[in-house]
């Protein structure tokens, strides 16, 4: 069989002996069509002036040759020399030699399809698939041939082979068998065979999926093909797989892109591509596309869900692009381009991208214009989201003109324009424009601007409004928004609160409710606990709306665990102990907060949070809250009554003693406990506080100090108050807070806590001996404030390093 074929074809050696195609007769090549020079077939045969015949391209090769190297023309098989380098087509043998041929070759692609089936042996189907390719290559005309003897269906079907060579040769085949052949694709893109093809890129580096890929580039190439490849579901994900892989073969990664290149030319396939990651395409197309195809491509990067990496990519590509239609361009495409921006603008890094490209001040006048030219209700909530979300990129607005005579974003008409549309929109938009103030207000450089014109518009009111919406985002955003003005509008705030019905009860049954710890849960309790916290009628109504049992009880739960919500864990618990500590500001004033106290035992539950290692704040407010407790304790101490003297007694004061009460209080000299006068001897609490003092944080340290300073205040007994502190080996740790003098109201709460100390002679003689609280003293003396300078006199008199001139001098007072 291999010798029967034309020369120009090897099969390749033959191992099986009984082959199919060896047992067939084919007529024979006679010597006439082979040229001497070549030893091949002859396409186009020429006879010399000798009368010998040759192929046309051999001969031609051997005169050049000749001519090179100075040599007379001569006869390549008799070497005599030509007279003339004369060419005569020998027409009757080329049309003999083409009879011959075909001939042959339709015996032999007779004996080919014979094999080309999945049941034949493998090494027939192998030299069949060779075969076609070979007759394909050998003449681009054969390739409808096969078409008409109807092999393509034939070779489709051995990609289903069990062999995997056979499987790879097929796909090599159909290449060949369809390379610039649209009529050869067509026939192949009938049916499955395209997902067929799409499934063997599936195969994990295998020979089949670099030829499968090969043959898809050469499908690809057809306008038609492409959409039926980009149908393929998957197809295109795994193409944009293949170009990203470090692992695949290059060339394979190579005709993989080409193959999306081609598949660009049909706009469902660049959404699909956009979708799996590939945005190029889409952004080529929104830059460079016609009108109807910006329009649409821009749309659907709209509906993109993109990755952060890839927004900052796009606001870069197209940002600018989109911003000049935003400006621009009509109804429609004004839609689809702020669609875009929103997506693209959900990410800090590509917002502020779209920031310096300028689109502040288009979004703003969007927002703001109304008339004849004003955007849709609808555009306008999408015009409101992408404002949102560049102000909270946290960008410096103040420097951004966004408007005529260099407003900016935090000017006042800005604001007072804001506002009105808060007032005057619906609750999407409302919220999305609450959510734009709360990004000003987060940032330390824009906030005082919006406070300034929050106040000069009287809006406050109408914000707080906003606490009781229905709808969960605008009542998230709206307490958000005023837990940040809260630190510069308390008092406002709190009069608002208290002036309507309604709002603070809200703001509690948000704090109240039990589903772990949202957002909108920390930004209430963060807003209640910025409210002054001295304002009597305030925490009234939160004692008339039960807040303080209720606060109690999540304080409770998050102590044991019993809580989650990692993420807003501790500005919850930090506001919550802020809020609950306002009750103790109060006791002096409302009995109701005594009953409280007592009742929850507030402050139990106020030294347990002391050691809440890790969390300043709830330390701080706690120790604040437990010198409240401490200052109020000697007012509900029970005081012993002493029974009146006997009648002996009375006339002879040598019969009256004194009767000894025990149990009572060392501290306040009456009848003492935790829950029932906030006793910190009782509770326990003095060793939690002393601990504090040596703290990094200096608020923590200070509040600590003030609450441990209430066991030698005026009104208890001061030396027993001294020989607790002794006790809890607290008097070193005050001393150490005197001498490292970190900021001056410490320094004020510690040379009034030494002088105290002081008073007591064994620790004056102690201390005396220690120069470096001499030394702090004199300080304290020379540099702090009138008060201090007083009490650090006095502090220096017990240690003598002043003269006590009380004795010499009468009282000139």
């Amino acid at each position: 069989m291999a010798e029967s074929w034309d020369g120009s074809y090897d099969p390749g050696s033959q191992s099986d002996d009984s082959h199919a195609f060896e047992r067939l007769r084919i007529e024979p090549i006679y010597d006439a069509f082979v040229c001497p020079l070549t030893k091949q077939v002859m396409r186009d045969p020429v006879t010399l002036e000798n009368g010998q015949t040759f192929e046309r391209e051999a001969i031609e090769k051997w005169f050049k040759e000749c001519k090179e190297i100075g040599r007379k023309l001569v006869c390549p098989l008799t070497q005599k020399e030509l007279k003339s380098a004369d060419l005569n087509p020998s027409i009757a043998l080329r049309n003999t030699i083409e009879e011959w041929t075909a001939r042959n070759e339709a015996v032999q692609l007779d004996m080919a399809r014979r094999s080309l089936n999945v049941a034949s042996p493998e090494g027939d189907a192998l030299h069949s698939l060779k075969y076609v390719q070979y007759i394909c290559q050998k003449n681009r005309s054969n390739k409808h041939v096969i078409r008409n003897a109807e092999l393509i269906p034939m070779i489709i079907d051995l990609l289903k082979s069990s062999s995997r060579k056979v499987r790879c040769k097929a796909l090599e085949t159909l290449r060949i068998v369809v390379e610039e052949d649209d009529d050869n694709k067509a026939i192949l893109a009938e049916g499955d065979t395209v997902r067929t093809i799409v499934k063997f890129l599936s195969h994990e580096q295998s020979i089949e999926r670099e030829e499968a890929v090969s043959l898809l580039h050469e499908l690809s190439k057809s306008e038609a093909l492409c959409e039926k490849i980009g149908s393929i579901n998957g197809a295109i994900l795994i193409l944009v797989g293949m170009t990203s892989s470090k692992s695949e073969n290059l060339t394979t990664v190579e005709k993989a892109d080409k193959t999306l290149e081609n598949l660009e030319m049909c706009e469902n396939n660049v959404r699909q591509m956009a979708e799996n990651g590939r945005l190029q395409p889409l952004l080529n197309q929104i830059l460079e596309g016609p009108p109807e195809t910006k329009l649409s491509m821009a749309s659907y990067l709209g509906e993109l869900v993109l990755n952060n990496d890839v927004k900052v990519l796009v606001a870069r590509t197209v940002g600018p692009s989109l911003i000049n239609i935003m400006r621009s361009g009509n109804v429609q495409s004004r839609e689809a381009a702020l669609k875009a921006l929103n997506q693209i603008s959900s990410f800090d890094a590509s917002a502020k991208v779209l920031i310096e490209a300028g689109i502040l001040p288009p979004l703003v006048k969007d927002l703001f214009t109304v008339g004849s030219n004003q955007l849709p209700m609808r555009l306008k909530e999408v015009s409101a989201t992408i404002l949102a979300n560049v102000v909270n990129s946290g960008y410096d607005f103040d420097l951004i003109s966004v408007g005529h005579e260099h407003q900016t974003l935090v000017s006042e008409e800005i604001v007072h324009n804001l506002l009105h549309l808060i007032s005057n929109t619906g609750p999407a938009i409302e919220c999305k424009l609450l959510q734009v103030l709360v990004g000003l207000t987060s940032s330390p450089s824009t906030v005082l601007s919006v406070v300034a014109a929050i106040k000069s518009s009287g809006a406050i009111v109408s914000l707080v409004q906003f606490i009781e919406a229905p709808q969960k985002d605008l009542r998230v955003a709206s307490i958000k928004l005023l837990q940040n003005l809260s630190p510069h509008m308390s008092q406002e705030l709190a009069d608002a609160l208290r002036g309507t019905v309604g709002q603070l009860g809200s703001l509690i049954k948000v704090i109240a409710e039990n589903i772990g710890i949202t957002e909108e849960q920390a930004a209430a309790v963060g807003l209640l606990a910025e409210l002054p916290e001295r304002d009597l009628g305030l925490t009234r109504q939160m004692l008339d709306e039960g807040a303080f049992p209720l606060i109690i009880s999540r304080v409770v739960r998050i102590r044991q665990g019993e809580t989650r919500g990692a993420r807003f864990m501790t500005p919850f618990l930090e506001g919550l102990v802020r809020v609950l500590a306002r009750v103790t500001f109060v006791l002096g004033e409302e009995p109701a907060a005594v009953a409280l106290c007592r009742e929850d035992n507030l402050a139990a539950v106020f030294i347990e949070l002391l050691q809440s290692n890790g969390l300043d704040n709830v330390q701080m407010f706690s120790a604040m809250a437990l010198e409240n407790l401490s200052q109020e304790s000697k007012h509900l101490t029970k005081l012993p009554e002493l029974p009146p003297p006997g009648f002996c007694a009375s006339i002879f004061p040598c019969f009256s003693k004194q009767p000894v009460i025990t149990g009572l209080c060392k501290l306040h000299r009456g009848t003492c406990s935790l829950k029932e006068t906030f006793c910190l001897l009782e509770g326990q609490a003095v060793e939690k506080l002393v601990a504090l003092l040596d703290h990094t944080n200096e608020k923590v340290v200070e509040a600590a100090l003030a609450a441990i300073s209430t066991l030698l205040d005026d009104g208890v007994d001061v030396e027993q108050g001294v020989m607790i502190l002794c006790d809890a080996e607290g008097i070193k740790p005050i001393l150490e807070v005197l001498l490292e003098n970190r900021t001056e109201t410490l320094r004020r709460r510690a040379v009034w806590a030494v002088e105290r100390l002081l008073r007591t002679e064994d620790i004056a003689y102690e201390v005396s001996g220690d120069p470096n609280v001499s030394t702090a003293l004199v300080d304290a003396f020379q540099h702090a404030d009138y008060r201090t300078r007083q009490i650090a006199e006095r502090a220096l008199k017990h240690v003598d390093k002043i003269p006590n001139f009380s004795g010499v001098f009468p009282n000139m007072g």
